[in-house]
């Protein structure tokens, strides 16, 4: 339930489970993670990560959670693998990212949405902690003032309030969503391997 395609140096891993709201189960987690690291060890310059349908992520799946995925330590690992990547990383969300997927979006580099995503992470209301990072990542790009909002007071953030408050970089028609980011990430896949991973460890 997770494509990859690969071009120039770019690998971009789409969530397809449509129907489903784009729902991770701990296997799609597992197969997510699996390829970022496969994609680090053969020297993708720029990862880029999608989803299939209007919805990037609705999060956990709902069984699933209910058997302990909310809690798993799969999402910390890997969002901790894509926030070490050495290359740039791009969240390009076809949809509202919600719960547990906020863990992906927060570990990257840049994040751009589609203008009908929403944005929310009700761990409040479903009695959970959200992943040990998130809250950091989050008030990092949002403040924590913002980041309470979301996390704790459960407030449904619509695209261009993402955009005022730091959480996306970028409000982009769907159609241009993967050429957007191909954009993006062409400097990083032209120049010297090092360089991408030199910066961001300038950049902290």
């Amino acid at each position: 339930m997770i494509w990859l395609s690969q071009a120039g140096g770019i690998w971009t891993l789409r969530i397809n489970r449509p129907e489903k709201a784009n729902s991770l189960t701990r296997e799609m987690l597992g197969q997510i993670d699996g390829l970022v690291m496969r994609a680090l060890d053969e020297g993708a310059r720029a990862l880029v990560l999608t989803g299939a349908g209007k919805v990037f992520s609705a999060g956990a799946d709902l069984d699933e959670a209910r058997a302990g995925l909310a809690t798993d330590g799969i999402w910390e690992q890997l969002s901790g693998h894509i926030a070490a990547a050495p290359c740039l990383t791009i969240a390009a969300l076809n949809g509202t990212l919600a719960g547990g997927a906020f863990g992906m979006a927060l570990a990257c580099d840049l994040r751009l949405a589609v203008p009908g995503a929403k944005f929310f992470y009700p761990v409040m209301k479903l009695g959970f902690l959200p992943q040990p990072s998130d809250p950091a990542r989050l008030a990092a790009l949002v403040g924590p003032a913002r980041a309470k909002m979301i996390l704790m007071a459960g407030q449904k953030i619509g695209a261009e309030a993402a955009l005022d408050w730091g959480l996306i970089d970028r409000i982009v028609e769907p159609e241009a969503l993967a050429e957007t980011a191909a954009t993006l990430a062409a400097d990083a896949c032209a120049a010297r391997a090092d360089l991408a991973g030199a910066i961001k460890r300038l950049i902290g």
